[in-house]
């Protein structure tokens, strides 16, 4: 395997990802082509799609919003080394936990202490789906990748077995718990923005937005500001040179995973809390996947998971519209444009950084040889 290219964080950061989204674009429209639609008619209807309405913007935050949990889920654990494919089941167990305390307290005690109980336990309840694997991992050698999709299928049957058996109200057919009391209600953006006198469309949009952008605050602070960010990084990077400097690299796989579940289980608080006001049985519908597919376009970075949770919120609410607007695109469309955008950013996206390396060393030389004449020249 031929080492990684080195580049200027500026070209690693910001050139390459958009060259490589321009070529996904690019890929995108020959494929267009290739079945009859006119490229430049669904760019342009996605992105009104996506960004044409406020109730439109609403969405595509909403979707955002999920994928930000996710992304740095699986960031965290990519910074100590780790492919956290578990976010899905992680998610589920968030959910799970949300709708439990949900349903024991929303219907007697008020939201202000309902509503942090209910995140609390959807952190706890992903940190511990995260941290089961991550001490296989650490302590038995079992990797992660196999035991975090499994907990992914487990967490799914669990939460199967809770709804038909357990929450299901009795008399009803429909698997999914009675819905929540007034107390465990996240208020939507429309609401809140209604109390400064905002006029805002009512959409799933609410204010776990905010705890998203707490997270993508929270995230980078951990890991390029404090000493447990440092050693997650060291071992993710080298786990040998961090045992030699005196870090100890299975408490910083149980540490990075933890926080992982713990960022993917307040998918539940999004969706359960703040959308649907009830735990049902599909509610995560694949954002743990996608989660993956964010972290790598946004590099492993918290700003870069913004800008691609927003990307990919932008293509499945433009997509949508697609769908409406011209006949015969098909959602399965929208995910064919998903999945180029996904191989360009994420699974190719070094493949490009050869040619901007070399023209990176030819700009420097060339730079330098001027510099030299001109010093002769002087």
């Amino acid at each position: 395997m031929s080492p990684p290219v080195e580049l200027p964080r500026w070209i690693d950061l910001i050139v390459l990802p958009a060259f490589n989204l321009a070529l996904a674009l690019l890929a995108s429209g020959i494929v267009m082509l290739i079945v009859g639609h006119d490229p430049l008619q669904v760019v342009g209807l996605l992105v009104k799609g996506a960004f044409g309405s406020r109730l439109a913007v609403s969405y595509v935050l909403y979707y955002a919003t999920t994928f930000v949990f996710t992304g740095l889920a699986v960031a965290v654990a990519y910074h100590a080394g780790l492919f956290n494919i578990g976010g899905e089941g992680q998610a589920v167990l968030g959910g799970i936990g949300t709708a439990l305390v949900a349903l024991a307290l929303g219907d007697d005690l008020p939201a202000y202490i309902v509503l942090p109980a209910m995140m609390l336990v959807a952190v706890a309840c992903g940190v511990l789906w995260a941290a089961l694997p991550a001490a296989l991992q650490a302590y038995r050698g079992s990797h992660v990748v196999i035991t975090t999709i499994m907990f992914n299928f487990i967490g799914y049957a669990l939460l199967s077995w809770l709804l038909v058996n357990v929450l299901r109200p009795p008399g009803t057919m429909t698997v999914e718990s009675r819905s929540f009391g007034i107390g465990a209600r996240l208020p939507g953006a429309h609401e809140a923005l209604a109390l400064v006198g905002i006029d805002w469309p009512r959409s799933p949009l609410n204010l776990s937005l905010l705890l998203a952008a707490l997270a993508v605050v929270g995230v980078y602070w951990l890991l390029w500001r404090t000493r447990t960010g440092y050693a997650i990084r060291a071992v993710g990077h080298s786990p040998e040179a961090a045992r030699y400097a005196g870090i100890d690299p299975p408490a910083q796989t149980m540490v990075a995973m933890a926080v992982a579940g713990g960022l993917a289980g307040l998918v539940g608080i999004n969706e359960v809390a703040g959308v649907h006001g009830r735990l049902l049985l599909d509610y995560v519908a694949g954002a743990g996947f996608a989660g993956i597919a964010v972290a790598l376009i946004g590099r492993s970075h918290p700003v870069g998971i913004v800008l691609a949770s927003l990307l990919f919120g932008a293509l499945y609410q433009g997509g949508a519209e697609l769908a409406f607007e011209i006949p015969g695109f098909s959602r399965e469309m929208v995910f064919t444009l998903q999945g180029l955008i996904v191989l360009f950013s994420g699974a190719m996206a070094q493949v490009a950084a050869p040619m901007f390396g070399r023209a990176w060393r030819s700009w420097q030389h060339r730079g330098g040889a001027d510099a030299a004449r001109e010093r002769a020249h002087g």
